[in-house]
């Protein structure tokens, strides 16, 4: 048993990478653990590994005993142990694999549909794209070619479980990082994304090189480098959005293919009030009002827009005089849309105006919306 014994655990040692000792402390565990079953608590039962020899000895209070089962026992035993340990080994290193990949697009074949989410054969292990994480334009069959994103790695009893994406942003990017040499190499750098999975994306894009186009090289030569991710998407329609510091440039490039006439900025609350031309209005809004919500995702602001023709200046009210306006504006309310959002008590406590005056400002706004409706 000892040099049978020997010859395994160097073996495993060797191509497991799972040491003789930590083995050996498992065994002694296991063992001793099988040995004191159906005896009584007053007996004081060890196992004994030689660490040299390794032979495996059965103690009692200190003393060597003979048991003609524990030959047996320990066989078996052994066999157990290494199987769980060498299973243990190998979900740690699938799980070591796969934490690296955290971040990363991989590739397998569709192996099964488990309920709505669909299992990934990724060679080491399975991958699980979710229902929520598939895009609504994707169709699959058994034995297709599937790239997604690895969005989390979890350790759980069945062994590592492995989280994929096809409906995040990271997806896009990295999928843009893949296909523009620009953008793997850092000289273009991606800003921000905002996805509706399957229908549109923005992503603002970067150059660190004023001698290159950050639009022009996502874009690519006849527009094959982002024809390429669109194909991967299932023909999902791309915006790519030029980043700047300037925020009003920038929320003007986000905002497109709409031409923006005002945008009236609120800091502090991270809210603008854009007006466009009334030819321009279903443009910014876009289809079921996907481009402003996908402008407003992708900067981090709240986005109001409407056209000129909606516009009522604050001072057209009654009861609004040029310092009134600028107590209101001081107060963050740039619009007859804010006014009308607020009560007559929150108005009254902006210093400077009163109760009456509040009642009538409040009034006025209800009034002069009622009359550009009609």
């Amino acid at each position: 048993m000892s040099q049978e014994l020997l010859v395994s655990l160097e073996a495993i040692e060797k191509e497991k990478g799972i040491s003789k000792e930590l083995l050996l402390e498992a065994l002694k565990q296991a063992l001793t653990s099988a040995c004191r079953k159906g005896r009584s608590e007053e007996d004081s039962i060890e196992v004994e590994i030689d660490p040299l020899t390794f032979r495996i000895r059965l103690l009692d209070n200190g003393k060597e005993i003979r048991d003609p089962h524990f030959g047996r026992i320990a066989a078996q035993t052994a066999k157990q142990v290494i199987i769980q340990k060498i299973r243990e080994a190998e979900r740690d290193n699938i799980f070591g694999d796969f934490t690296k990949k955290l971040g990363d697009i991989v590739s397998g074949t569709l192996h099964r549909f488990e309920k709505k989410a669909i299992i990934v054969d990724l060679g080491k292990t399975e991958g699980i794209l979710p229902a929520r994480e598939q895009s609504p334009v994707d169709e699959y069959r058994q034995g297709d070619l599937v790239r997604a994103y690895v969005l989390e790695v979890k350790k759980t009893p069945k062994g590592p479980e492995v989280i994929l994406s096809r409906a995040c942003g990271e997806f896009v990017a990295r999928l843009f990082e893949l296909e523009v040499p620009e953008v793997h190499d850092k000289i273009v750098q991606i800003k921000g994304v905002a996805r509706e999975a399957g229908s549109r994306t923005k992503i603002a894009v970067y150059s660190t090189d004023d001698k290159i186009d950050c639009v022009g090289s996502c874009v690519g030569v006849r527009g094959q480098r982002v024809k390429n991710i669109v194909r991967e998407l299932g023909g999902e329609k791309i915006d790519i959005v030029r980043f700047s510091d300037d925020f009003e440039t920038y929320l003007k490039n986000a905002m497109a293919p709409a031409e923006l006439a005002e945008i009236k900025m609120n800091k502090a609350a991270q809210a603008a009030e854009i007006f466009v031309q009334d030819d321009q209005l279903s443009l910014a809004i876009g289809k079921k009002g996907q481009n402003i919500r996908l402008a407003s995702k992708l900067l981090g602001w709240k986005l109001d827009v409407r056209s000129l023709s909606q516009k009522i200046p604050l001072s057209s009210l009654e009861g609004v005089g040029e310092k009134t306006e600028q107590l209101l504006r001081e107060a963050g309310i740039q619009s007859i849309k804010d006014i009308i959002k607020t009560t007559a008590e929150e108005l009254a406590k902006i210093p400077g105006i009163g109760e009456k005056t509040a009642e009538k400002i409040i009034g006025a706004a209800h009034k002069a919306i009622i009359e550009k409706s009609s």
